[in-house]
């Protein structure tokens, strides 16, 4: 069989080409190395053991990358999943909360097999903007801390770490330049004896992989009803997560991936990663975008070397890999958020023709998700937001204008625009119910009836002429609309 004839996805892209085999390879790694110290600040966030977050990192990684939708994306242990868990660890204790992952992932399969990815055609463009730059802000936000209150070298270093990203690409990029730049500032800061923050100050690192087993909590009702709401929190921001971010990745890479498998890969990752004892995850924004956009990773090898790796580095490696100064990992995150950020989106003469309610729905995003941080809320906000725009402004396309016969015996009105609850309301108003003649035609043929508000509206019309001994004939409705005026006219007042 020719290569062109082989069957699309029986042969992966890295097993033939070799310059695909070393980018997903090296971008594997990079990730690898900057997943460890974010793992242990998640970990540190949902009050649990290190090993915790980057046990479920690994997992996350290895199975999303075999069960998954989206190609090249990362998912492990995230910040928003570990903001929603931790009340319960604090609470309960760490077996209530591997229990609640186990649970979230029972629930993501089932949103996923009912079609819950199918909602994302409900987001804008504007809050996915929004959704963007303010991922951009908080990841820029998360390196603050590492830059405050510590030895002046650090900040010489992330200069340099900056540099090195951004020139070492013009010489060659057969290797990534975060990794060129975590190799050098390494190296250099160990031949010096310069004292900075390691990636050995945020924790211990584990010494043996993880051993699957049950979570230790008694299994009764008691326990389900603690655990269901935590895991359906958790569920629902890791899946609205995980799937903005693999749209976005289907826009940077100009490909198409299947939500409902990424909904369902989630769950079965998290399941997985519940019982080897991980606190469990979703997708990872900055993460992805050191793999996708930093790094030129395109394929699932990437991803599960991400985790491979992470799981080497801390082994067998992680005396040197506690050596890496925090200031590497800092500008290679500081280069993601500036990598990241639309900054089209904010350019004057942008803003200048962008719509003000678009506008106004890309900065609501931004300012929720920043004031929460948390992704899932700002993209429901912002969400909500467009669309009680888009409601105000398509109520005022319904218009309605009156024709009276010369014989003043009728009047017929034309309806023009969509029928829905916003414009419907205005709708009972703009007719003359005392001063028309008895015989009254609503024309309909250029407008759509929507909702059961558009109809009780026109029940509400015939009832005021009818008050008066005037008759109304309703003419021009299109099939669908006609439909849904025959099943509830007269059904919605209760007066029949």
């Amino acid at each position: 069989m020719t290569p062109a004839a082989r069957p699309r996805g029986l042969r992966p892209d890295w097993l033939s080409n070799p310059k695909v085999w070393r980018t997903e390879i090296l971008a594997g790694l990079v990730v690898g190395l900057a997943l460890i110290p974010e793992a242990i600040s998640f970990s540190i966030i949902a009050g649990v053991d290190p090993a915790v977050g980057l046990f479920a990192s690994f997992t996350m990684a290895v199975v999303i990358s075999v069960v998954g939708g989206r190609r090249a994306m990362i998912s492990a242990a995230t910040g928003a999943v570990a903001l929603v868990i931790a009340p319960l660890n604090r609470e309960y204790g760490l077996g209530y909360l591997i229990a609640a992952v186990i649970l979230a992932g029972i629930i993501q399969i089932a949103l996923g097999a009912l079609g819950v990815a199918k909602l994302m055609r409900f987001v804008p463009r504007s809050v996915m903007v929004g959704f963007v730059n303010a991922l951009a802000i908080l990841v820029f936000m998360a390196q603050v801390p590492e830059m405050h209150d510590v030895p002046w070298a650090v900040y010489p270093l992330i200069i340099g770490g900056l540099a090195l990203m951004v020139f070492f690409p013009k010489v060659t990029k057969v290797i990534p330049a975060p990794l060129v730049s975590i190799l050098i500032l390494t190296v250099i800061t160990v031949a010096a004896g310069i004292a900075v923050p390691t990636v050995g100050d945020k924790g211990e690192l584990p010494s043996a992989l993880p051993v699957p087993g049950l979570p230790d909590v008694p299994f009764t009702m008691d326990t389900l009803t603690t655990i269901a709401p935590y895991a359906l929190a958790m569920a629902l921001v890791g899946l609205m997560e995980s799937l903005m971010t693999a749209k976005l990745v289907d826009d940077i890479t100009d490909t198409h991936s299947s939500k409902t498998r990424e909904s369902i890969g989630q769950g079965i990752a998290n399941i997985v990663t519940g019982f080897f004892g991980g606190m469990g995850g979703c997708a990872m924004i900055g993460q992805t975008m050191i793999n996708v956009k930093v790094s030129g990773a395109r394929t699932r090898l990437s991803t599960f070397l991400a985790g491979a790796f992470l799981m080497v580095l801390c082994i067998v490696f992680g005396p040197v890999v506690s050596d890496i100064p925090m200031a590497a990992l800092v500008a290679v995150m500081v280069m993601v958020s500036f990598a990241t950020f639309d900054r089209h989106s904010v350019a004057p003469k942008t803003l200048r023709r962008m719509p003000a309610g678009e506008t106004a729905v890309m900065v609501i995003t931004v300012v929720v998700v920043v004031a929460t941080e948390n992704l899932a809320v700002g993209v429901v906000v912002g969400s909500v937001t467009a669309m009680v725009i888009f409601a105000k402004r398509v109520a005022h396309l319904a218009r309605v204008t009156a024709v009276t016969d010369p014989d003043g015996t009728s009047v017929v009105y034309s309806v023009t625009g969509e029928l829905f609850f916003a414009s419907s309301n205005d709708l009972v108003g703009q007719f003359d119910y005392a001063g028309d003649p008895d015989k009254v035609v609503i024309d309909l043929s250029a407008a759509h009836i929507w909702d059961a508000s558009s109809v009780a509206a026109l029940d509400a019309i015939e009832t005021k002429y009818a008050q008066r001994g005037k008759t109304v004939e309703i003419t021009g409705l299109n099939d669908p609309s006609a439909d849904l005026h025959g099943k509830l006219t007269g059904e919605l007042t209760g007066s029949h």
